[in-house]
């Protein structure tokens, strides 16, 4: 058997964008990464979650409260309580500690409740959340840039759903508008996607 025949098609297609300059930024940031000391000149990777340039902050902070690096809460250990399979809909407590500093930051105008928020490992998993539930594979979202790069190969090859981007501007700020928004939607048009929400 050849190993087009052992894999399926999703897994034996040509499209994980492995070529996208999102790993070609990587590839590039590999050569030549960058240090404080034996490397400022080196390449900063920007196109991560991860806040490598912070780890100092982190750091101190982790020495200044030695409980939360102990995995402590007031001295006594959380090990058991954090090793075990959690509330399937995220920790209560960290659910109410994001909807209050959501309030705040929202000048405690808005409310909201703990009990409808989704919790996710990060952006790329709420986003193919949100595409698995509304819409078909074939289908496609317009979507602003800049974003994610990782997007075109995370979220388009297991949801099959494709994305449009809508070329933002520097010059404006970043702001959708109506111009964007009618060209990236006639690009769609133009490959037969049919755009979710028109």
């Amino acid at each position: 058997m050849t190993r087009e025949e052992l894999l399926s098609r999703k897994a034996s297609r040509n499209c994980h964008g492995q070529d996208s300059s999102y790993f070609l930024g990587w590839q590039e940031y590999e050569k030549n990464p960058y240090h404080p000391t034996t490397n400022p000149a080196g390449i900063i990777q920007m196109g991560l979650a991860e806040n490598q340039l912070s780890f100092d902050l982190v750091e101190s902070w982790l020495e200044g409260h030695p409980d939360a690096g102990e995995l402590k809460r007031d001295g006594v250990s959380v090990f058991r309580e954090l090793a075990l399979f959690q509330d399937y809909h995220g920790l209560p407590a960290f659910k109410n500690a994001l909807a209050q500093l959501m309030e705040e930051i929202r000048g405690n105008e808005v409310r909201f409740d703990p009990a409808k928020l989704v919790l996710t490992a990060g952006a790329t998993s709420a986003n193919e959340i949100l595409m698995f539930c509304l819409a078909e594979p074939g289908e496609a979202f317009l979507v602003p840039t800049p974003y994610y790069p990782g997007f075109d190969r995370d979220l388009k090859w297991r949801t099959g759903v494709e994305i449009v981007p809508i070329r933002c501007s520097s010059s404006n700020g970043f702001k959708i508008t109506k111009m964007a928004l009618n060209a990236a939607y006639r690009r769609a048009q133009k490959h037969d996607l049919r755009v979710k929400g028109s």
